[in-house]
């Protein structure tokens, strides 16, 4: 009788070479993007969605585009000067925080900055997005939704009740305003009424330039400077211990 495949044995000691063996291809692949392409700019999204960055990977398949998996990447380009894949490149390791990634593209500066700052893309926002603007509902029939709706409305915390069939909103209802940070129910409120306040935008910040090493700032607020400025300080100091 054959054994069945329940019985069969996978040995755990081998899951953490897998995922060693992918660090391992990714970094080398990163590499081989470094040798490949011209340059590399750091991008930042806000409100990241994955079907949105799907269509900017489309819209650049001349290129490549690395998002998520910040750590490996910044082994493969080096943290530090002494470590670096090539010169410059652990200036670009220090901005790999939070969600950002890595395009490598021959496109210049003008071509890739013409194209994104054209690219915006609504979408519902999330609870713990900021709500864009005040958004208010009339009393009155709500007849773009069936009967069986009506439970859930009311458990958003919408008045509502159903009169001959139609759900029905029994006084006016602001569901947020202009500054709120939502909470789920005001996020679930909005998106069934309609209303897109999210906008996905990348963002180009920094430029790398695999002929001359340089690297150079494009955009960021105050406060990133001033970060930068500690940290330059920082380098300096351990320069002259």
């Amino acid at each position: 009788m054959p054994k069945s495949k329940r019985d069969r044995k996978v040995s755990l000691t081998r899951t953490p070479r897998k995922g060693l063996e992918a660090k391992q291809a990714l970094i080398a692949e990163l590499r081989r993007c470094v040798d490949t392409y011209k340059y590399i700019f750091v991008f930042s999204v806000a409100n990241m969605r994955n079907n949105k960055l799907k269509d900017v990977r489309n819209a650049w398949k001349h290129s490549r585009i690395f998002f998520g998996k910040n750590k490996v990447m910044m082994v493969a380009l080096g943290r530090e000067p002494s470590s670096e894949y090539k010169e410059n490149l652990h200036k670009v390791s220090k901005h790999l925080r939070g969600e950002v990634g890595l395009l490598f593209t021959n496109r210049t500066k003008n071509e890739v900055d013409e194209w994104f700052s054209k690219f915006k893309e609504v979408d519902f926002a999330r609870a713990g997005n900021k709500a864009t603007y005040t958004v208010s509902l009339d009393t009155g029939p709500l007849e773009q939704f069936p009967h069986s709706m009506e439970p859930q409305l009311r458990q958003l915390g919408l008045p509502t009740t159903l009169k001959k069939g139609v759900v029905t909103l029994l006084s006016d209802y602001e569901v947020c305003k202009e500054g709120d940070v939502l909470t789920p129910e005001q996020a679930r409120v909005l998106k069934l009424f309609g209303y897109e306040m999210a906008e996905f935008k990348v963002t180009i910040k920094f430029l790398w330039n695999s002929e001359t090493g340089d690297f150079q700032k494009l955009v960021g607020d105050a406060a990133e400077v001033e970060e930068e400025e500690e940290e330059e300080e920082e380098d300096d100091d351990s320069n002259e211990d």
